[in-house]
């Protein structure tokens, strides 16, 4: 079966076929650095990971960039609060290293890139230049908008005309647009001192001192690391307008070609009815959750809902999550110890288990490829579950190719494909150490952006020790055992 999503771009389930057959381009809108993650954050993490998994899992190359916003105003309030620093760039730094721990507690395949709008001020300088002298966008008082009338299928992503999105204005309404819904690209820190509050900062650009509008830094960051099209871009469904609408109109005008073939957008996580928000004061951060119910239970409790439905956060759902997460636990370990219990071993046939671990194999498939129905793909695979311990239980003696079928579909299903951390303390350690190499990695690549290159120098010089080859290529930093 061929896998489908539903394209947010056209409102239709179509077939996946990325432009090549062999690799896919994947961009994901990630957090603005102002605070810890909470779960809202996490299901759109867990989900993004689950088809970064399921696509490799069909055989494709996936290179999957994410993004860090480290310039905004919600930054820059945080400014001297506490211990997090005396600086814009300081407080990002912080929340960054903070955000990548949570990820690594999740289990979440590290993207290839984690670019950050700090680090590209020249690609989205070039890429607004590029807007003006196309006519797509004009400077006023030092600022430059998109003038989205140039634009003539703006609207398309959110399936809104132009007269009703003018209607609806911009919160940054100023008289100098020409049009209401016009949206910054370049924002003039010495016309508009609110764009550059005092802690925030500032760069040189063809029309004056500023910072980048919100918008076009995706743009730049994704044609600057993937290609000017891409096959899959993902975001949460609150970022549909004005965000990707607007990625759209930028992109597409600056290079000609489609920006994104396939938008998935993860619904949202709500609490008593309401998003949950770090502005609406109603979030539980990953890891108070991850401390208190575990990050295989919490894994379970994101993927229980498909990820284009709504889901409401409770406890009785967590606790619900921890039944199934120890549910499936049992089934593996059962299959583990009674697979390597040599005195049971026998040459038994029993078609009943093996053929429940074949039906959950296709079942599970056909889920994963229905849109990644991560709901119906945890059914299956619980079924593989009840089936262990139908055959285990009051038995002397086991099937052990069948019990082997059952280990290999939960480590391949539960583990590769949906993320579960199912392995042994052997595979644990060795989890642990590419998560503590990752983490030198990340802070080499801070160090670098701070211009203290001999220090990062001597990590790199370090892990090579270790033997852990790092090499910073075009495409960002790379590294191998």
């Amino acid at each position: 079966m061929t896998l489908h999503v539903s394209n947010s771009l056209t409102g239709e389930r179509e077939p996946f076929e990325p432009q090549d057959p062999d690799s896919v381009l994947l961009y994901y809108c990630g957090l603005t650095v102002s605070d810890l993650a909470h779960l809202g954050h996490a299901r759109s993490w867990v989900h993004v990971d689950v088809m970064h998994r399921w696509l490799e899992q069909l055989g494709y190359d996936v290179r999957h960039v994410e993004n860090f916003t480290d310039v905004n105003e919600k930054i820059v309030a945080r400014v001297g609060e506490d211990e997090l620093g005396d600086s814009e760039p300081e407080v990002a730094r912080h929340f960054v290293e903070e955000v990548l721990a949570d990820m690594r507690s999740l289990n979440l395949k590290r993207a290839d890139v984690y670019p950050r709008v700090s680090e590209h001020v020249p690609e989205i300088v070039g890429m607004v230049e590029t807007l003006v002298e196309k006519g797509y966008a004009y400077e006023a008082n030092g600022s430059v908008y998109f003038d989205v009338t140039t634009f003539d299928e703006y609207g398309k992503l959110s399936n809104q005309n132009l007269d009703d999105i003018e209607q609806q204005g911009d919160p940054d309404e100023r008289s100098e647009k020409r049009n209401p819904a016009d949206f910054a690209l370049w924002k003039a820190g010495e016309a508009h001192p609110d764009d550059a509050p005092a802690g925030g900062e500032t760069w040189d650009s063809p029309w004056g001192e500023g910072r980048p509008g919100w918008h076009i830094e995706c743009s730049a960051m994704s044609t600057t690391h993937l290609a000017d099209s891409i096959d899959v871009h993902v975001g949460g469904r609150d970022l549909v307008f004005p965000h990707h609408e607007n990625e759209i109109a930028q992109s597409e005008a600056a290079t000609g070609e489609q920006f994104a073939k396939y938008w998935l957008h993860v619904d949202l996580l709500e609490t008593a009815g309401e998003k949950m928000s770090s502005s609406l004061e109603n979030y539980f951060t990953v890891r108070n959750a991850v401390s208190e119910f575990g990050p295989n239970a919490i894994r379970m409790f994101l993927l229980s809902a498909a990820y284009d439905n709504t889901q409401t956060y409770s406890e009785a759902a967590l606790d619900e999550a921890v039944e199934r997460w120890e549910r499936l636990e049992r089934g593996y370990r059962t299959a583990v110890d009674a697979a390597d219990d040599v005195d049971a071993r026998t040459k038994i046939e029993d078609d009943e288990l093996r053929d429940a671990v074949a039906e959950a194999r296709e079942e599970f498939a056909e889920a994963m490829n229905d849109n990644f129905n991560t709901r119906e793909a945890i059914a299956a695979l619980l079924s593989v579950a009840t089936a262990v311990h139908r055959h285990v239980d009051d038995r002397d003696e086991y099937d052990y190719r069948g019990l082997r079928d059952a280990v290999e579909a939960f480590e391949a299903l539960g583990g590769e494909a949906l993320g579960f951390a199912l392995a042994g303390e052997a595979d644990g350690t060795a989890r642990l150490a590419e998560e503590l190499v990752e983490l030198v990695v990340e802070v080499r690549e801070q160090e670098r952006a701070a211009g203290n290159y001999e220090r990062a120098d001597e990590l790199r010089d370090e892990l090579a020790a270790l033997g852990v080859t790092v090499e910073d290529t075009a495409d960002g930093v790379e590294y191998h055992f």
